[in-house]
């Protein structure tokens, strides 16, 4: 297989400027920036919710003995928790490969290809969470708070192991790929960044699904279990707090959905689209656990009970994101896997059939709809994910700004995502995209944006 020459330079996500200079920022400055500040912040975020003098606020970053704090309390890879790490990896991918399950293709690729994945998630859940909950509560082989026990040298050894691996299949992808999709833009920062490949495999592995669904999703799900448990275990009482168990119930919930619809998330911008390299490998196997479970974390050492009917109405706002994000995902896939030959709230839906051409000169078409939940905005998905976010923070209150950081930070992801999928979008399917765009005007949020 020949080495591709220089394509995709600035690549979808900086598509859409010829300006040199903001070329340079999005291709290496900003990714250089992120590849430098991303790894310490993962591990200065957990600092900050473990020691004084923070107790949780991020105002002490700003004296030197908060710096000098956190120079005393950072955490180096350990071997105890290398073992953590390795056995969790090892024993989420056997469960992939072992576990009885439908195969299912992807969609198709620009090069023509179609991934393969494996569907038996919600039974790798299930073992996966009684497993941990037997040898604990049942066979007494560890605590279930372990996680909290050993997480800063967790988060270190990932944060150094994913950098390594990142690096790894920047290689892979130059000398040994799995594919014709990948490419190379000359420019060591960004491929490195963004990645070279698109669907690798290893030992016929799916890396995408392996690292992204069982270790990262699933491995979210078991740390905020731990989390709870930890909680209980510092108590006198052994009480969970339910400011605590809502953020957890929240948490879990979503994840169990996740895997319950876990086919819908192989046709995401992510997985379609994204190459697999820092930004997606290395944020789904260190930022996700430092980062997306910050709320859970904060609590462990601040539990406090909620009036339970506030408890109760935060609970119902997330349960409700949860169900509005699933039934807007299976619409759209309910109406393209029946060509359209489906109601949409009572309804026939209103389409767009727009055709677009892959590298290999074939050409395709996909149904694009416009009504229903898919008629409100191009994006409105995202809406009830950022509503689902911040109902799983609410319970911490409003002391510290820490644990709404993921709100933040998950904002500004899917705002930018989505005017890269529409960049992506309009070149893909042309006018037949600029018809939708007039047919559904708003970006996420109807009437606003």
């Amino acid at each position: 297989m020949t080495e591709p020459t220089s394509v995709e330079k600035l690549t979808t996500w900086a598509a859409g400027s010829e300006n040199p200079v903001v070329q340079f920022v999005r291709t290496t400055l900003g990714p250089l920036l992120l590849i430098l500040i991303t790894p310490p912040a993962a591990i200065i975020f957990w600092i900050v919710c473990t020691f004084e003098p923070f107790n949780g606020s991020l105002a002490p970053l700003l004296t030197s003995a908060g710096w000098s704090s956190v120079a005393a309390h950072w955490p180096w890879p350990s071997t105890s928790a290398a073992g953590i790490v390795l056995i969790f990896a090892v024993f989420e991918a056997l469960l992939l490969q072992w576990l009885p399950g439908k195969n299912y293709e992807g969609p198709i690729t620009p090069t023509g290809n179609r991934p393969r994945y494996k569907l038996n998630g919600i039974a790798a859940w299930f073992i996966t969470h009684v497993l941990f909950l037997g040898c604990t509560f049942g066979l007494h082989l560890f605590k279930a708070g372990i996680v909290w026990d050993h997480f800063g040298e967790i988060l270190a050894t990932l944060v150094l192991f994913a950098m390594l691996f990142c690096l790894f299949l920047y290689f892979k992808g130059r000398y040994w790929p799995t594919s014709e999709d990948r490419s190379l833009s000359g420019n060591f920062i960004w491929d490195y960044y963004w990645g070279v490949e698109l669907h690798p495999t290893l030992l016929g592995i799916n890396l995408k699904q392996l690292t992204n669904c069982r270790f990262s999703m699933m491995g979210w799900s078991v740390i905020v279990c731990s989390f709870a448990a930890k909680q209980v275990e510092l108590d006198p009482g052994g009480h969970l707090s339910n400011s605590m168990l809502v953020c957890v119930a929240l948490m879990v919930l979503y994840l169990f959905r996740f895997f319950w619809w876990e086919s819908g998330y192989f046709t995401s911008l992510d997985i379609m689209h994204d190459r697999f390299g820092y930004y997606i490998c290395w944020g789904v196997v260190a930022w996700v656990p430092a980062v997306y479970t910050l709320t859970a974390q904060y609590l462990v050492l601040r539990p406090s009970d909620l009036a339970w009917p506030l408890a109760a109405a935060i609970f119902v706002l997330g349960a409700g994101a949860i169900y509005m994000n699933y039934a807007a995902d299976a619409q759209r896939q309910r109406v393209r896997a029946t060509d359209g030959a489906s109601s949409v709230w009572g309804r026939p839906p209103e389409l767009i059939r727009a055709s677009y051409v892959t590298a290999d000169g074939r050409q395709h078409e996909n149904l694009l709809l416009t009504s229903g939940w898919w008629g409100l905005a191009r994006h409105f998905h995202y809406v009830p994910e950022i509503t689902l976010a911040l109902a799983w923070s609410l319970p911490a209150g409003f002391n510290h700004f820490l644990p709404y950081f993921y709100v933040v930070y998950l904002t500004i992801l899917l705002v930018d995502r989505a005017s890269r999928d529409d960049r992506r979008c309009h070149k893909k399917y042309g006018a037949a995209w600029e018809e939708y765009c007039r047919r559904v005007p708003w970006k996420i949020i109807p009437g606003v944006y």
